[in-house]
């Protein structure tokens, strides 16, 4: 089958395009022919070293598609079955191996290409709202990248639940995006903490930052006393080391840094979460922005984009 192969860590040219041997499902898994993959800054810092990944290897975790074998002792996912799963194993490729424990029924209304843009970003984004800070009715909350994918889909939860959005973003048409996804007020970057106090009373009640170094210490200063941020992502890069004392001095703040398997860590919380995720988006209550699809082979160019922040919503390669 083809698949993009990452033989040595770097760059986006690191992505190649390479035939490979068929996945065969082990016991446990199965093995699904991927009609979408989602393209996610992990696969980034996967490709570039940052995350560990054992190298040849084919990247993505993301994607959705039909199940065509399934391994011994799996009873409750059938060859024919459409699912989703934000584990796969090589989900840059035709087809991909999982456990079946990972995966998701996709349901009627919702097409493969859609649960592979929200499943990843969409439980992200719930258990964000739902858990590491719930968002209760009245609160405001600060969304950095509020065009991106995971920015849209967090302002869309964050209304859902009763809350209030302040969302950044870098350029008009981003801001429109912003607005039209329900964010109430929309900022540049320059300034956005002063901006953000001066908005509200005191700060806000949480900050969702999947920015990290450039954004780090404006997010701490827009929080409200006793304020929590919720520290997800480091798309420009790592946060250095912080002195704990700055959480006393800011207000007695709450600071994480949360990650998905950390809340999916039953069958039932992934249900849960894909449940309510996957029943906004058939409802229309959520929607889903697809920025961008790509042939499998343009693999490169769709990291290029990501990295050089010139796209909105979600990335596709479509094998």
């Amino acid at each position: 089958m083809r698949a993009i192969l990452v033989t040595e860590h770097g760059g986006p040219e690191a992505l190649t395009l390479a035939d490979v041997d068929d996945p065969r499902p082990g016991p446990g898994e199965v093995v699904v022919e991927t009609a979408a993959a989602g393209v996610n800054f992990r696969d980034v810092y996967e490709r570039e070293g940052t995350y560990p990944m054992e190298l040849p290897a084919v990247p993505g975790a993301e994607g959705a598609g039909r199940v065509t074998a399934v391994g011994d002792g799996v009873t409750d996912v059938r060859v024919g079955d459409v699912v989703a799963s934000a584990g796969l194993r090589g989900a840059y490729a035709e087809r991909a191996v999982v456990p079946a424990g990972q995966t998701v029924p996709v349901p009627d209304g919702v097409s493969p290409e859609l649960a592979a843009a929200v499943l990843l970003q969409g439980l992200t984004a719930h258990y964000l709202t739902h858990s590491t800070y719930e968002i209760k009715p009245g609160d405001t909350a600060l969304v950095h990248a509020a065009a991106g994918g995971m920015g849209l889909l967090l302002t869309q939860m964050i209304k859902l639940r009763g809350g209030r959005v302040i969302g950044t973003v870098s350029t008009d048409a981003k801001e429109k995006l912003a607005r039209d996804a329900g964010a109430d007020e929309v900022l540049r970057y320059d300034d956005f903490a002063e901006e953000v106090r001066r908005r509200t009373d005191g700060g806000v009640a949480v900050v969702y930052d999947g920015v990290g170094k450039t954004t780090f210490d404006g997010s701490l200063a827009a929080l409200r006393r006793r304020g929590l941020l919720a520290l997800y992502g480091a798309a420009s890069g790592p946060v250095p080391p912080v002195d704990p004392q700055r959480l006393n001095a800011g207000g007695s703040l709450y600071l994480t840094r949360p990650t998905l398997v950390h809340y999916v860590t039953t069958r039932e919380e992934l249900l849960w979460r894909a449940g309510d995720l996957f029943g906004w988006v058939a409802s229309g209550e959520l929607s889903v922005h697809i920025g961008g699809r790509y042939p499998l082979a343009d693999a490169r160019r769709a990291h290029e984009d990501l990295e050089a922040r010139r796209t909105t919503g979600k990335l596709l390669l479509i094998p």
